[in-house]
């Protein structure tokens, strides 16, 4: 599907009286639906000392609800070739899929079963839960994903975005059907639902089945997690995780930013596709990669959202070469706080970040999920028409003030993973 350069993408939004919203967006392009119901029940809302509720809940909603069995619900998907993706992120809960137009009525309603009467056998439960610790463990001898969670440990001390989201292997252990079911109770209510559907469906009855889906649901809203304020970082550290039978190192070299509804949101995004997105990874990979030859891969990822998020700097690296790329990861943050971005770059990042929002909303579920996002951070119907003015409107000057507001190495927080000696100066927190 292509965007109506004169009217965007006017999608239908309808809240329906119980909260509920409805988001929908009719394109006769292919006979097919994407569809995304959201709950805000992410990970923010586990339990301190319990990490892992929202994702264990995420791996055994689909496994079964009161009124159809986990055969059922396989049978009704596979008869029609559909598969569903459940996920839990930091703040959302999504349940979501695509499916031929002709099945728009009988997948909505499944969805919509899944999420508001969904049983949680305890045999699928002790299933999933041998899946989740097999994971974790795979995780635990993955440089990059030790490197990667450790470093959000890091930055966020007692804080629910430092939180492993698939939770520990002493965690998921003490998850049981009561947890599971008391989460879904006290998390799923339908003034934080959002339901989303694009595609080859008329809106007015979008709307319509969503009212007989959930208009009937009643529940007391519940208070959102709350995301606490963090400390700031005075000086720079850097922990190492030894993985000596690894053949390479990963780094996580990163900082604390700013959250999805900051002013400056559109200057910091400019400036990190500058860093270390645009082409083969920005002037990080043109330095640390092309030029220098020393890292298999190297990027920069910003992360913002309802709280401050990261911008994390990834990069996997011979063993030999660690020291030599931290002193060019240095060498090009100091550079861009210092210097900036120059007219050129900043000029094509806008054209790169602006070029790819077509690509974006190429099909049915990219849209749906560019949708979800203007809900989540009320953005606004017309968001997609005024992106590319936003970003046009971002000077030199705001960019760079980003880079010195952020970019400072001697507060950068750095983890390595990977077979890599050098003593750590402070013990993992």
């Amino acid at each position: 599907m292509s965007i109506d350069e004169q009217h965007g993408l006017a999608p239908t939004r309808r809240r329906l009286q119980n909260g509920v919203v409805v988001l929908a967006k009719e394109s006769r392009v292919t006979p097919a639906v994407a569809m995304t119901v959201e709950v805000q029940a992410g990970t923010v809302s586990d339990p301190h000392d319990l990490p892992g509720v929202a994702h264990f809940l995420s791996r055994v909603i689909d496994r079964g609800t009161e009124h159809r069995s986990a055969d059922d619900i396989a049978e009704l998907l596979d008869s029609r070739g559909v598969s569903l993706a459940v996920a839990a992120m930091r703040h959302l809960f999504t349940v979501s899929c695509t499916c031929l137009a002709e099945d728009f009525s009988a997948m909505l309603a499944l969805i919509g079963d899944i999420v508001r009467h969904p049983s949680l056998p305890d045999s699928e439960i002790a299933t999933r839960r041998g899946e989740i610790i097999t994971s974790i463990r795979q995780d635990h001898d993955n440089p990059a994903a030790v490197a990667l969670e450790e470093e959000l440990a890091l930055l966020y001390p007692n804080h629910p975005y430092g939180q492993r989201m698939k939770g520990t292997l002493e965690s998921v252990e003490q998850i049981d059907r009561r947890r599971l079911a008391r989460a879904h109770h006290d998390r799923f209510e339908p003034s934080s639902l959002v339901v989303t559907c694009v595609g080859d469906v008329d809106p007015g009855r979008v709307v319509d089945e969503c009212g007989m889906l959930f208009g009937d649901w009643r529940s007391y809203p519940v208070s959102l997690a709350l995301v606490p304020g963090l400390p700031p970082v005075e000086r720079r550290r850097q922990v190492v995780f030894p993985m000596m039978n690894k053949a390479q190192a990963d780094i996580a070299y990163g900082f604390t930013t700013i959250a999805r509804r900051d002013p400056a949101y559109y200057a910091f995004s400019l400036m990190n596709n500058v860093l270390g997105q645009y082409a083969l990874g920005g002037r990080l990979g043109d330095s640390i990669r092309e030029r220098q030859g020393m890292a298999y891969y190297v990027f920069s990822a910003f992360e913002p959202n309802i709280g401050p998020g990261p911008l994390v700097i990834r990069a996997g690296v011979n063993p030999a070469n660690v020291d030599r790329a931290i002193a060019s990861i240095d060498e090009e943050v100091r550079r861009m706080a210092a210097d900036g971005l120059t007219e050129e770059e900043l000029r094509a990042s806008k054209r790169y970040l602006i070029s790819s929002l077509p690509r974006t909303l190429e099909t049915n579920a990219g849209i749906a999920n560019f949708l979800l996002t203007c809900e989540q951070f009320g953005l606004g119907l017309d968001y997609d028409q005024r992106l590319p003015e936003l970003l046009e409107a971002v000077t030199l000057e705001e960019a760079n003030g980003a880079a010195r507001r952020f970019l400072v190495p001697g507060r950068a927080t750095i983890t390595i993973a990977g077979p890599y000696a050098a003593e750590s100066p402070e013990p993992s927190a």
